[in-house]
């Protein structure tokens, strides 16, 4: 399908027609999922970005969060990660896995609690997606946001389960079946 599937709606994603910071340079295909290839890993290439990188959200460590997904594809669902970069994308650290059923609907919102543990300043905020059926992708979106009242760091957590993408890693996930993450972190 060339059709639209599930985007991060807020908060705003990098390059998103939601973000207010992305001015001329604005992705219509927020819903396209990562080249196969792995070459736009991560946040579809947008870090390497010189404009449009200001924070669009401040989030007080240990605070819980909404994070809106809108679109019209849900494949079946799949699994669905979120996670947070403090070292400008290099690692990105698992704070919340959803196994199963994610997203249920188009126009879904999910509950996360940010951990107090995190890093205060300015951070790589991603939604990645398995999907369940259709073509075998992965889906990747990235916000910045800024951390107040943070702690030492995500060092501990999990880090980001990746598959489908070959210069990455060899995982590959058969169709038809939800990921059942193998270190999905605390919050499930």
């Amino acid at each position: 399908l060339a059709s639209a599937h599930i985007e991060m709606a807020s908060p705003p994603p990098l390059r998103s027609k939601h973000n207010p910071n992305a001015g001329q340079n604005i992705d219509y295909s927020m819903t396209s999922p990562l080249d196969a290839s792995g070459s736009n890993f991560p946040c579809k290439g947008y870090l390497a970005d010189a404009d449009g990188k200001q924070s669009v959200v401040t989030w007080q460590a240990g605070s819980s969060q909404q994070v809106t997904l809108e679109g019209s594809a849900i494949h079946n669902g799949g699994s669905c990660q979120l996670s947070i970069s403090e070292d400008g994308g290099s690692t990105f650290k698992v704070i919340k896995s959803f196994m199963g059923n994610c997203p249920a609907a188009a126009g879904v919102t999910l509950n996360v609690d940010i951990p107090k543990d995190v890093k205060s300043g300015d951070v790589v905020f991603a939604w990645t997606w398995n999907n369940n059926t259709g073509n075998r992708e992965f889906y990747m979106n990235c916000a910045m946001i800024t951390i107040e009242g943070g702690g030492s760091g995500l060092g501990s957590y999990p880090d980001l389960f990746v598959a489908q993408l070959s210069s990455v890693n060899s995982c590959t996930i058969p169709e038809g079946i939800d990921v059942e993450y193998p270190n999905p972190g605390t919050q499930v």
